[in-house]
């Protein structure tokens, strides 16, 4: 067996056996197979697709080419949630600590922002001395005391799709619902949770940008999840304007923490509550839907969800006196209320550039590695159908000099329409799907 062989197969249309798949993999991860090859060999997956057997004997050998946990004698079932990246997207922040609180373990290695989404890592990086770099003993042993573990993913969890990853980043071959399929699964596999909850957007601001997409990749990442022996399920979420008012790591913070004391957002914290209610059904705790969102409600309402998340910050070195009164976290230099330029309702907003915008002022990425400025972003004042009065805030932004400040006004302000008639609210969630 060579790559050659393995890639003019795929390239001429034929399903590859699961050893042809692992053998390409694995000579990929040992550097055997140069990125040349490599890159040919996703180009023609790309264009020919794979099969569902395919798909997940490419996903099976990406999680066993690093470090694969085994949760099973730190605690009976662990849950993890994976979000397909939006634009205000603090979800996990409030869900963790909710599940955790109803005494289901959540062990989650999160990913830092990728283009206009934002990441988890980032958000929690804001809180000054969190560590997001735990080892995988640290990371057992954690979540097998308090039940509760967000760190960054482990450079020895599934290198692979690192590998693939940045290969397909530079090779046109992003878009690939197999090749999204198998990275995504290929890390939380590797992550060792039995019960995973996917959130997937859709929308101007998501990757997926129709429903039809969207639906396509979460049927596929379920399929592929129960056949790798998780129970896995799917919430299909819009994503055509930001989740919450903030966009920009340390103003999510601020809004998960308002979150956590049953304030803040609307949109927020409904959607929070539905995710971790399905969380609940996934690990066994709740019977049903109604059993489990009364347990998501009441964990909330206690104030045993926010005693989790300080119990989470303590855990992994961050600083408490933060948290209790976030005006102690990151702050950016000059703050901006933007009027609205008329009257009449919001009629839409570009999630994505108001993404983009933030990204711009320094709030995430535009190459790897970038340090990013945890205090800058905006809060918006309305959600689409809103009724919008002229010379109120639209937005407020928040950045360090005037020239950033004034770019972002700009985009941001083009970003929402605003019309004369009414326009109904788009729905939280579109669809959920399971086996």
């Amino acid at each position: 067996m060579n790559a050659i062989d393995v890639i003019s197969k795929k390239r001429d249309g034929g399903q590859l056996t699961e050893e042809e798949i692992g053998f390409f993999v694995d000579g990929f991860t040992k550097g055997e197979i140069p990125d040349y090859q490599a890159a040919a060999w996703l180009m023609a997956a790309y264009l020919q697709g794979m099969s569902e057997e395919e798909t997940l004997w490419l996903t099976l050998s990406m999680a066993h080419s690093g470090d694969m946990l085994d949760l099973k004698r730190v605690a009976p079932f662990v849950v993890d949630k994976h979000s397909t990246g939006g634009v205000g997207d603090k979800v996990t922040l409030v869900v963790a600590p909710i599940v955790a609180a109803c005494g289901v373990p959540v062990g989650k290695m999160t990913g830092r922002g990728l283009g206009f989404t934002g990441g988890t890592v980032d958000k929690l990086e804001s809180i000054p001395g969190y560590r997001t770099d735990l080892t995988e003993a640290e990371f057992k042993s954690q979540l097998k005391k308090i039940g509760i573990v967000l760190t960054g993913q482990s450079a020895d969890l599934a290198p692979a799709d690192r590998n693939l990853y940045a290969l397909r980043d530079v090779t046109a071959t992003v878009s690939s619902i197999p090749l999204i399929v198998s990275s995504i699964m290929s890390k939380k596999l590797a992550a060792g949770a039995q019960g995973i909850v996917l959130d997937v957007k859709t929308g101007n601001g998501a990757f997926m940008g129709t429903l039809a997409g969207a639906e396509a990749l979460a049927g596929a990442m379920v399929a592929l999840g129960n056949r790798a022996g998780r129970q896995v399920v799917a919430l299909i979420s819009d994503m055509n304007q930001p989740l919450g008012w903030a966009v920009g790591n340390a103003l999510e913070v601020i809004e998960a923490i308002a979150a956590l004391h049953e304030s803040g957002p609307g949109d927020l914290r409904e959607h929070c509550l539905v995710v971790a209610a399905e969380m609940l059904q996934v690990s066994g705790k709740a019977a049903d839907p109604d059993e489990a969102l009364t347990l998501a409600i009441d964990a909330l309402s206690s104030g045993a969800a926010w005693h989790k998340f300080r119990e989470l910050v303590e855990a992994q070195g961050g600083d408490l006196k933060c948290i209790d009164d976030p005006e102690q976290l990151p702050r950016a230099r000059l703050t901006q209320a933007v009027a609205a330029p008329r009257s009449g309702y919001l009629a839409s907003t570009r999630a994505a550039e108001i993404g983009e915008a933030v990204t711009d002022l320094g709030g995430g990425r535009r190459k790897k590695g970038q340090a990013i400025d945890h205090s800058v972003g905006v809060i918006v004042h309305y959600k689409v159908g809103d009724l919008v009065q002229k010379g109120t805030p639209l937005f407020t932004l928040h950045a360090e000099d005037k020239a950033g400040l004034a770019a972002a006004r700009e985009r941001i302000l083009a970003a929402h329409a605003i019309g004369d008639d009414p326009v109904p609210r788009p729905p939280l969630f579109y669809k959920r799907i399971a086996e």
